[in-house]
């Protein structure tokens, strides 16, 4: 066997987990032919096949798959080496990418992370709130704020906050359409609401929880795109208080019996769980979300 050095494994992840040499290329400041030629080499000293190359990209085969969790595990010692040695002990440093629904990120995270980053600026942040597009399994992002905790032992989770939803309309749709009284009023109006057949998880299907045949004729994979049609009068919607409660036009229908309440939870590899910059970020969160544990509950909701 050939030798090979840490910098041709980290070519080797950034290709694996990009798929792409020019997406590589571009993290590693670089270009995609000396990516190509590092791939190639680390292969020949292997003497095995890392990727299966098509014209979509560059595929893991199974022994590549096998092989990123060693490299992922090299690349945290030599993280913390290098911060051990430049500072003497353990800081938050490095990159951490968090994957997050659009509401919690959006609609809360936006406006207190950057809080968070100041105060840690050898961090470098990746806020991803496109929740579909990124795997935690494929070790896409470090740590994801999902509505589940997956009951594996190959993840840590935390709870963060219970938050509770409500049906919304504005008062000006209100008062030109028929008086909502019970659940079943909903059925003479019109819904907005994600597009079924792309519902990704469970806890976003609100519509059959809260009165079966309920369904939404105007639909969108965005949580914003929802609150901006419900804001413009196109119908009523399900929408978490946490972002309803910025707008006062917005009035919560039959609050004491129609509601939902789900879990945000904090995830992330088990051998992450207690690297300085994961901490760090997850209990920022979970005190932010516990110091507006008001704003998530709504218990004052029609009081």
């Amino acid at each position: 066997m050939h030798r090979f050095t840490w910098d041709d494994l980290q070519f080797f992840l950034a290709v694996a987990r990009s798929g792409q040499l020019s997406s590589a290329a571009r993290q590693l400041r670089t270009n995609h032919a000396t990516v190509s030629r590092r791939i190639d080499r680390l292969e020949r000293a292997l003497s095995i096949k890392l990727f299966e190359r098509n014209p979509r990209g560059y595929m893991l085969t199974a022994v590549g798959e096998r092989l990123v969790e060693s490299a992922e595990m090299i690349e945290r010692e030599t993280a913390s080496f290098r911060n051990e040695a430049s500072t003497g002990a353990s800081q938050v440093a490095g990159v951490v990418r968090l994957s997050t629904l659009e509401g919690f990120g959006n609609f809360f995270l936006a406006d207190r992370l950057p809080r968070f980053a100041r105060a840690h600026a050898n961090l470098s942040i990746e806020m991803v709130t496109i929740q579909q597009i990124v795997s935690l399994s494929r070790r896409e992002a470090d740590m994801s704020i999902t509505l589940t905790s997956p009951r594996t032992d190959f993840y840590h989770y935390e709870p963060i906050t219970t938050y509770r939803l409500f049906m919304y309309g504005t008062r000006s749709y209100l008062n030109s359409h028929p008086p909502i009284e019970r659940r079943e009023d909903f059925l003479a109006h019109r819904l907005i609401g994600y597009i079924e057949d792309m519902i990704f998880t469970p806890g976003l299907d609100y519509h059959r929880e809260i009165l079966p045949g309920l369904h939404a004729s105007y639909q969108s994979s965005s949580i914003h795109a929802q609150l901006r049609a419900t804001l413009n009068g196109i119908g009523l919607c399900v929408l978490p208080n946490f972002m309803a409660a910025s707008y006062p036009e917005l009035v919560p229908l039959i609050p004491g019996e129609v509601f939902l309440d789900r879990d945000y939870w904090c995830v992330c590899h088990r051998d992450l769980a207690a690297t300085p910059r994961i901490r760090a970020l997850t209990d920022f969160i979970k005190t932010e979300a516990a110091d507006a544990a008001d704003l998530f509950l709504g218990h004052h909701v029609g009081k």
